[in-house]
């Protein structure tokens, strides 16, 4: 067989990582080592470097925004927070993401 298994199963985690992302964001800002050890909780594996870029992108997009704090342990750190668009985005998200399980649990069926 070709196929791999394991590459189709980290292409899924692909497709979901940034509405995981949305949600540890959305229940307080969160700093960058706080969403890796949340996702790692969840048994998904993800380095800093795939999440800076994501992280980036979903701020330029307006989806972010962040703010610096000042840190007991070392240098301020960047705190992410969902905006007001960013709140209406991971509703429609979470509206696809139901879509999708159910149609996902009718073919189960």
């Amino acid at each position: 067989m070709d196929i791999k298994v394991e590459n189709v199963k980290s292409q899924m985690r692909k497709g979901y990582l940034e509405y995981c992302i949305l949600l540890i964001i959305n229940r307080k800002p969160a700093y960058v080592s706080d969403i890796i050890n949340e996702l790692k909780e969840a048994r998904m594996i993800v380095v800093e470097g795939t999440l800076y870029p994501l992280l980036s992108r979903l701020k330029n997009n307006g989806i972010l925004s962040y703010k610096w704090q000042e840190s007991a342990s070392g240098p301020p750190r960047k705190y992410y927070e969902l905006t007001e668009s960013g709140q209406a985005f991971l509703a429609e998200l979470e509206t696809g993401w139901e879509e999708l399980r159910e149609a996902v649990e009718h073919l189960k069926r």
